[in-house]
């Protein structure tokens, strides 16, 4: 009475109770359920057609467009493995993960063709490059290969089986930043990418009456396993190429947007821009990739969105845990609700559960100050690096998922970030947060973005500096900003420099690249990091 767990089998059933339902949303296409099966199963068939068999992989470089919405499903149904990349990425990165990942055939956005034509004919395993036509931008004629609706109709009308021969096969690999070395491939497979989508239907109450936006990649984990939980729910999805305010409020009016996921960067991005309103219905936004921000998550509730925060990373599929709300913290002062709101939370439904752990793997005391490092497993953590056994059993020593990151359980139960391992600051023997420090600056009216990190100290070994970004029209003093945190802090948690910047190096997913910043201050000197 057992059948194979597989999101395939999401499609298929919404397919057969949703036929004449809107699925897909991008800008003058939109496609019924009943479409994209259609279009879903005449891409299996044009990848089987064109060599692709079991176990291949199929890289895809596109923005959040529905060409790669199909290829969640259409790749797994050939019986394929699909390895949506990073679009910031340069030429050589995305050389690295077509040939680590051994990719047999690789479908790019035209828009994209300046990262691919240095790549023509150096890619060591794919023998084809699809090109999907983008509106603004003409294919390059260095890149070749063959056009998207050329290729898809290769396919035909052949059934395919709606679930895969074994559920813990894998169904995509997604390459880490690899802002520490050569980035990892993290292999997911069919059981855990159904279960994940489980939970974020849950989590982010998802029903047919659904209406998303893409503003989260859908390179990113998958898109946290959203494009599979979407079609679950039987919801309409809609496609955005790029994240901007101002176009997001334009679709959350006229398309009647109900969710959405981002990083703390697109939440600012809805919260300061000049369309942004008053919500007349209920507006789901589901934020992680950093502890958001109290105060941006105090100015989207006032314009009347509903924010659920998780945590997880690359390695668990995306989100693993959320900050399950409780009955009374509504009736808390803003700041305050948003200060819980702001922690990491306890494990989604579909998983294990979080431990915070010393060094010997004991769980540390739930009394919200002693540090200890976030491990996982279970379902939605990782089959392992691609490749890679050694970085595989490193991760999962002593039977967890080794997070890298350090966090505190409050006694409540709930776990909260406190900061990645290298990023912790020793200064004078007293740990000092950094997330700490960038809360409380965050606090600042003044302030729009901030990153703190250690620097070199003669005395103290380390001390923390601050980089902030001012909101437009406000400039605010060092004096200023340290004096805040020594009024919110114990003041030797305070930063002893404020730098003043334009903006913070981020990744494509929203994440401050806090090394680029520490390295600029230690350069010619050695740091000593825990972990």
């Amino acid at each position: 009475m057992l059948s194979p767990l597989s999101p395939l089998a999401f499609l298929k059933r919404s397919a057969e109770v949703f036929p004449g339902k809107p699925a897909v949303v991008h800008g003058d296409r939109r496609w019924t359920y009943a479409d994209l099966a259609e279009r879903v199963t005449r891409l299996a068939g044009a990848l089987r057609a064109s060599g692709v068999g079991p176990g291949d992989r199929v890289a895809y470089l596109a923005p959040n467009i529905p060409e790669l919405l199909v290829a969640h499903f259409a790749v797994p149904l050939a019986g394929a493995v699909l390895v949506a990349i990073n679009t910031r990425l340069s030429p050589e990165e995305v050389r690295h993960i077509c040939d680590h990942s051994r990719a047999r055939l690789l479908v790019v956005d035209a828009g994209l063709h300046a990262t691919v034509a240095p790549l023509a004919g150096r890619l060591a395993t794919v023998t084809e490059i699809v090109t999907v036509a983008a509106p603004d931008a003409a294919p390059g004629p260095d890149v070749g290969g063959t056009d998207y609706e050329t290729f898809a109709a290769r396919g035909g009308d052949t059934a395919f089986p709606w679930e895969p021969a074994d559920e813990n096969a894998p169904i995509s690999v997604n390459y880490t930043s690899g802002t520490t070395g050569r980035p990892k491939g993290v292999v997911y497979t069919h059981r855990g990418a159904y279960l994940n989508a489980l939970g974020e239907i849950v989590h982010s109450r998802h029903t047919p009456d659904s209406v998303y936006l893409w503003t989260l990649p859908m390179f990113h984990c998958n898109g946290w396993c959203t494009p599979w939980a979407l079609v679950a729910a039987g919801g309409t999805q809609v496609c955005l190429r790029a994240v901007d305010g101002e176009r997001i409020w334009e679709l959350v009016d006229s398309e009647g947007v109900t969710h959405l996921n981002g990083a703390p960067p697109v939440l600012r991005a809805i919260a300061d821009a000049s369309r942004a309103h008053r919500l007349d219905r209920p507006l789901v936004i589901t934020t992680a990739a950093a502890p958001p921000s109290p105060t941006t998550m105090a100015r989207l509730e006032e314009l009347g969105a509903r924010i659920v925060h998780v945590y997880g990373l690359t390695e668990t599929y995306g989100p693993y845990a959320v900050c399950e709300p409780q009955p009374g913290w509504e009736g808390l002062p803003a700041a305050d609700r948003a200060r819980m709101l702001a922690r990491q939370g306890v494990g989604m439904l579909q998983t294990d559960g979080l431990r915070v752990v010393d060094e010997e793997m004991n769980d540390v005391p739930a009394d919200g100050a002693t540090l200890g490092e976030i491990v996982m497993r279970g379902n939605n953590v990782m089959a392992g690096y691609l490749d890679d056994e050694a970085a595989t059993a490193h991760a999962f020593r002593g039977g967890w998922f080794h997070s890298g990151d350090l966090g505190v359980r409050h006694p409540d139960g709930y776990v909260e970030l406190r900061d990645r391992a290298k990023d912790i600051i020793i200064s004078g023997g007293e740990n000092i947060s950094t997330v700490e420090v960038e809360s409380a600056i965050d606090a600042h009216p003044a302030v729009r973005e901030v990153a703190v990190v250690a620097v070199p100290d003669d005395r103290w070994g380390e001390r923390p500096k601050a980089f902030v970004v001012p909101r437009d029209g406000h400039a605010p003093t060092e004096a200023e900003i340290i004096a805040h945190v020594r009024d919110r802090l114990a003041h030797f948690k305070a930063p002893d420099r404020v730098e003043f910047v334009p903006e913070l190096p981020r990744t494509s997913t929203g994440k401050i690249q806090k090394f680029q910043l520490r390295e600029k201050e230690w350069a010619g000197r050695e740091r000593r990091i825990q972990g």
